[in-house]
């Protein structure tokens, strides 16, 4: 058996232009609300991360039609379904196959789909969902791992999210789109890929408005129709390169990006020290002077985004002084923090709460991604360790970035992928 690894070597000022993929939350819940739409879509702009290939392969499982139509473009049939039920080993691998569930019950009225997966930080109670889908008249229950809903016609209605919900708002949006007549949904969530989702199936001639509110008007229509259409560029991607720019004192040009949907993650990174210049769809952001402390609280959009939070203390370990970072949306997100400590980092983690004491030098070693972000933190760390960092696990860093150790490779950075034998390693540890 092979291991594959990330083997970084420290890397300062890293230079030049890099390309933003497409957003992989949007992607994910626009490819599975094609279900809904039942004709062929051509998606353009969809990130090359395993991801994305995991549920294209979920959905080919289910009777859709997925087919290359250039770089980064697929072309996605569902009008053939061959199962409403998803129950396999690869829907258990993924938090997006939820969205399964409100694109089948808005089309055929029931769906039977497996418990969803994904990165361990906190529990992801699916009651929201299960709300969202009840007040639009189907039943639903949890039987053996597999969520059942069915209704023999979906009516619209006035639904409160009791948390903020991205996943949640999604599933009730897409479910809603076929139901008879209007769907309001008060507390929804505001992220760009709720409004990307939207915006597709409005393309398609669903009838969404206030999508990026905290109000959601539904108005049910019988028939949806193919389009082509656009993935927005990844925020959490474009916000992980901004804070490596800062981290490396490097000077990056970001491309395709939307300036508005980074707000929040500039203006953390400008505290610590960064200069940036906006562009209609790119920013160059450099850091030219000393890192400073900075605190941090993650919160729903458009405040500072959980999924930008370990990158933040990564790089926070260099700033001067005490940095406090509260995760202000999961309960077990600092798990990683372990990791950070094997190369030096001086932090402190209570609950929610994290105290970071910037250290004078972080040392490379052998490190795991303890999941998706946690990974794109113990790179950022390694690029600014002295020595040599080995950062396993790398599953999990290439579900949601596409090709980071060529991109960060092409900006200067001493960075591979290796390959090592399970048995050598095991012969070597003897």
């Amino acid at each position: 058996m092979n291991v594959r690894k990330i083997v970084i070597k420290k890397s300062n000022n890293l230079e030049g232009n890099v390309k933003i993929a497409g957003a992989k939350n949007a992607a994910l819940a626009i490819l599975a609300s094609t279900i809904l739409v039942g004709q062929k879509c051509i998606l353009e702009n969809v990130p090359d991360i395993s991801d994305v290939s995991l549920m294209c392969s979920i959905m080919s499982h289910l009777g859709v039609k997925i087919n290359m139509v250039g770089p980064n473009a697929i072309e996605v049939d569902a009008k053939n379904i061959s199962s409403l039920c998803a129950d396999f080993d690869e829907i258990r691998h993924m938090r997006a196959s939820y969205y399964l569930l409100g694109a089948f019950l808005g089309r055929f009225g029931k769906a039977s789909v497996a418990m969803p997966g994904g990165c361990d930080f906190g529990l992801r109670p699916m009651d929201q969902h299960i709300k969202g889908f009840e007040s639009l008249n189907a039943k639903c229950e949890i039987s053996g791992g597999i969520i059942n809903v069915k209704c023999d016609k979906l009516k619209g209605n006035r639904v409160y999210l009791d948390v903020v919900s991205v996943g949640a708002t999604i599933n009730t949006v897409i479910a809603a789109v076929r139901a008879e007549g209007t769907t309001v949904i008060e507390n929804a969530a505001k992220e760009p890929h709720v409004v990307d989702l939207a915006n597709f199936l409005n393309s398609c001639g669903a009838d969404i408005h206030g999508a990026g509110t905290d109000v959601i008007q539904v108005h049910g229509v019988k028939n949806l129709k193919g389009t082509s259409y656009q993935i927005i560029p990844d925020q959490i991607e474009a916000g992980t390169y901004m804070a490596i720019s800062v981290a490396t004192h490097g000077n990056l040009t970001i491309n395709n990006v939307i300036p508005k949907h980074l707000e929040s993650i500039s203006a953390k990174l400008c505290e610590i020290g960064a200069q940036i210049d906006y562009f209609e769809d790119s920013i160059k952001i450099s850091c030219p002077g000393k890192l400073k402390k900075c605190n941090v609280k993650t919160m729903p959009y458009p405040g500072f985004p959980t999924d930008m939070q370990p990158q933040i203390v990564a790089l926070l370990t260099k700033c001067e002084g005490t940095s406090m970072v509260t995760e202000g949306v999961w309960d077990n997100r600092f798990r990683y923090v372990s990791e950070l400590r094997r190369m030096g980092a001086e932090i402190s983690v209570d609950g929610r709460l994290a105290v970071i004491e910037g250290v004078k030098k972080l040392v490379g070693t052998n490190v795991k991604a303890i999941d998706l972000r946690a990974g794109a933190a113990v790179i950022l760390a390694g690029l600014i360790s002295e020595g040599t960092t080995y950062v396993e696990n790398i599953d999990y860093v290439e579900r949601g970035y596409e090709d980071i150790v060529g991109k960060l490779s092409n900006l200067g950075a001493d960075i591979k992928i290796v390959t090592e034998s399970l048995d050598k390693i095991s012969l070597s540890a003897c």
